[in-house]
């Protein structure tokens, strides 16, 4: 899967990295100074680098643990994310990485320890809030689980935090590690769900719908409480048949008692992570729906048409509430 691994300088023999290396003994080994080197240069082809990645090792020096973007959330006041990995091994065709990264390889950050430091400093500064920290925001939480070892590593440390909360947000059947261990009560495995029509066309690379629902199955079954996360809300002809279609499916297999919350969002990019984008991908059909430019709090964004996003968000938001009761449903409005 990853023939080539590039290493910084200063962490060539750091345990993380030794063991990490020793599972790809093909591999080709280049050091470098420093990740930017190899991720940085614009003179890069996102869609051509896509067809197979590098793995890049590197150490994180400064802002581990960041708040959250206004409006991500699943009820906290304090809302954290933090990115022990940029990229991700799939290939949906809505994700904003692609627009915001030069490259399309993995990086890597392998000093765990010192994520970990800074979320305890947070939640000790605040020790009597809860603070929820989100893992899958420029990355799959699990993905790539076997290779980086977080859910294994990362666990047991939340688990040592009595006012913090964990969602491991992803769209992936790498669910061992969850089930060869003690649930965590403050862990949240949140999976992202398409309907099966549309994830056919624009989540290249991830597991099918049931092979994802067979997961969250079986990590439910564990004790695990799970999300579920419809987002993003993607338009087609016939939408409104296919998402009360998977609703039914998903509803018809969850244990409600350990459900722990829903979100719902739309399709939103940033104008200028938009245009390389739809540079990369001039013949994707998504983006020749009903887009509009608009200007969404200090931003400027590409999203549907506002009366198209209003008719979407209620007729999702009145066929969820039919399964689950208000406390527990977040949908996304910012």
């Amino acid at each position: 899967m990853i023939e080539t691994i590039y290493i910084e300088d200063a962490i060539l023999q750091h345990p993380r990295v030794r063991d990490i290396v020793a599972k790809f003994p093909q591999a080709r080994n280049i050091s470098c100074a420093r990740y930017g080197e190899v991720f940085n240069p614009k003179a890069q082809n996102f869609r051509l680098q896509k067809q197979q990645p590098a793995l890049i090792l590197a150490e994180k020096y400064n802002h581990f643990a960041l708040p959250a973007p206004v409006g991500y959330g699943i009820g906290a006041a304090r809302n954290y994310y933090f990115s022990h990995m940029l990229n991700c091994l799939y290939d949906c065709r809505y994700c904003f990485l692609q627009g915001m990264y030069q490259s399309a390889h993995y990086v890597l950050f392998v000093n765990y320890e010192d994520f970990q430091n800074d979320i305890r400093r947070l939640c000790a500064e605040s020790p009597d809030e809860n603070l929820h920290f989100f893992s899958g925001y420029d990355c799959d939480s699990l993905a790539l689980e076997p290779v980086t070892g977080f859910a294994e590593q990362f666990l047991p440390f939340f688990a040592t935090l009595p006012n913090a909360w964990l969602e491991l947000r992803t769209k992936s059947t790498q669910v061992r590690s969850l089930l060869n261990r003690e649930p965590l009560p403050r862990c949240i495995v949140a999976f992202s769900l398409s309907p099966e029509p549309i994830a056919e066309k624009v989540e290249a690379k991830a597991p099918s719908l049931q092979r994802r629902l067979d997961a969250l199955c079986k990590v439910q079954q564990q004790g695990w409480q799970i999300g579920l996360r419809f987002d993003p809300l993607i338009y087609q002809s016939g939408y409104q048949q296919q998402y009360r279609h998977l609703f039914e499916q998903v509803f018809s297999r969850i244990d409600l008692n350990r459900l722990h919350s829903v979100s719902l969002g739309v399709f939103r990019l940033p104008e200028n992570f938009f245009k390389k984008v739809h540079k990369l991908y001039p013949e994707e059909k998504l983006f020749a729906g009903p887009l509009t430019h608009q200007k969404i709090g200090q931003q400027r964004m590409v999203s549907y048409q506002p009366e198209l996003e209003q008719e979407m968000m209620r007729y999702c938001t009145e066929q969820l509430l039919n399964y689950i009761p208000s406390d527990k449903f977040f949908p996304c409005t910012v």
